[in-house]
């Protein structure tokens, strides 16, 4: 359970859920709110602090790091479950792999123009 608790911190800091300096929930709320032991949710964060992801302080608490160290292969996985979920949809909406194809490249496109100021 600990697994799924790390995972889940890591994709909700990655998607820009949680933006650096934001506070997590305290270890007994998030237990709590998942009905799982304090001792789950401890082991989960130490090893999140231990990462890079999350930074803990005595009696304030913890907050996302100011600077996560999420590795690329987790990025990596991020991404894959992007492009899984987008070739799901639009095979749901009936697109030809090569409009799902030609819908990406404007995506890209657009994200170039307006946030990629050093996109290669």
């Amino acid at each position: 359970m600990y697994l799924q608790i790390i995972e889940q911190i890591r994709h909700k800091v990655a998607a820009g859920d949680w933006q650096a300096g934001a506070e997590i929930p305290s270890i007994r709320q998030l237990a709590a709110d998942l009905s799982v032991s304090v001792i789950t949710v401890k082991r989960a964060y130490l090893e999140l602090e231990r990462e890079g992801v999350i930074l803990t302080q005595q009696g304030r608490g913890s907050i996302v790091s100011h600077n996560p160290t999420l590795s690329t292969a987790m990025w990596e996985r991020q991404l894959e479950r992007a492009l899984d979920e987008a070739a799901r949809l639009g095979h749901m909406l009936g697109l030809a792999p090569d409009t799902i194809k030609v819908r990406l490249d404007a995506a890209i496109n657009q994200r170039k123009d307006d946030q990629w100021t050093n996109w290669q």
